[in-house]
């Protein structure tokens, strides 16, 4: 199977944390049994909607309950945490479930950073429709990654004067401890059977790290999708072979809603915009809402646009319509996997979307 979970352990209006948690592992348990090739979970940080702050910890929790699929993150913030530290959570998790860790691992802290100390971006390219995909205009984030309110909560993850080394050596510094070439020996985690993937949004850093190191490189259409072009060739253009890749390998991400039809999709996916907009407005992602709760919201037609890049490019539908459209996402950016994220305020619902999209993307097969 070429399709993927990223899952975010969603937080549901009117539920709680600890069954955003136990519905992780139902649905982990689920996508081993429709044959999906990874489970990923991602980081997040004081977000109100998100159980996903602590990957490593979920990650052992997911693979203690199933049994063959792979499990890892997507993706640890190295901002946030010391290489060791870092390779030791894994290490210990691989030292009982050998072979079936992922270690994807992120810049976004790193990001926020340069975000928010650059002046006005240059002009947004217009909305374009590259052999069938879109590719929307791009989201300025400098503005937002501004506020005194985020940096406040940035400082929070870390120790006070703490400095972030360079990604590049962050990602060098992993490498070595995993291989047992580091002057210290890193125990669990030294010779551990993790594969270690970098994730990025644009064609810099992340792309070139993952691609002058030979490592597997996952490019974010879900959350930049006005970037993931230049992601997947930047990644390429620097790909060296290594004794990890003899050729350069992505995987894409991508937010889906299925359903038996089309009617029923748009429904159960109509509180996505509400949801992108409390990420994007500052306040973190909101507890998910309801359908009905979506339809109360009065929308303006600021709000439209603050998160129209993401809205517009969320795949919702039928099996086959969903399976069709993320092919020629696949094919426009030459992804090996897909890596899918779905998230809707009942549980089944998401689960049963995860189920009918792995049947048809097998019939496409």
């Amino acid at each position: 199977m070429t399709l993927s979970i990223l899952d975010l352990a969603p937080i549901t209006s009117g539920g709680t944390a600890a069954d955003a948690l136990r519905n992780t592992i139902d649905l982990a348990q689920r996508a081993e049994e429709y044959g999906y090739r990874r489970y990923w979970l991602a980081e997040h940080h004081f977000t109100p909607g998100v159980a996903s702050s602590a990957p490593a910890v979920l990650i052992a929790l997911v693979a203690a309950a199933t049994g063959s699929i792979r499990v890892g993150s997507g993706a640890v913030q190295l901002g946030h945490q010391t290489p060791v530290s870092v390779v030791e959570q894994f290490g210990l998790i691989d030292a009982l479930y050998p072979g079936r860790l992922d270690l994807g691992v992120g810049r976004s802290g790193q990001r926020r950073n340069e975000l928010a100390q650059q002046g006005a971006p240059p002009p947004a390219q217009p909305p374009r429709i590259v052999d069938g995909l879109l590719i929307p205009q791009a989201f300025d984030w400098s503005q937002l990654f501004k506020s005194p309110h985020l940096a406040y909560q940035a400082g929070l993850l870390q120790q006070p004067g703490a400095r972030t080394p360079d990604f590049a050596e962050q990602i060098d510094e992993v490498l070595a401890f995993l291989r047992g070439t580091h002057q210290a020996h890193a125990v669990p985690g030294e010779g551990a059977d993790v594969a270690v993937w970098i994730l990025g949004s644009s064609g810099g850093q992340s792309a070139r790290v993952a691609g002058e190191r030979g490592l597997p490189f996952a490019a974010n259409y879900h959350v930049s999708p006005s970037s993931v072009l230049e992601a997947v060739e930047g990644y390429r253009q620097a790909f060296k072979p290594s004794d990890v890749l003899a050729e350069p390998y992505v995987i894409v991400s991508a937010d889906a809603v299925v359903a038996e039809d089309e009617a029923t999709a748009r429904e159960l996916a109509k509180p996505y915009g509400l949801w992108v907009r409390g990420i994007r407005t500052g306040a973190g992602a909101p507890p998910y809402p309801s359908p009905a709760e979506a339809d109360a919201h009065v929308w303006s037609e600021e709000d439209l646009e603050l998160v129209k890049d993401r809205t517009d490019t969320q795949f919702v539908g039928s099996p086959e319509d969903v399976a069709e459209r993320l092919g020629v996402l696949r094919r426009v950016t030459g992804a090996d996997e897909l890596l899918i994220t779905t998230i809707t305020h009942g549980h089944a619902d998401r689960v049963r979307s995860y189920e009918l999209l792995a049947k048809a993307w097998d019939g496409r097969r």
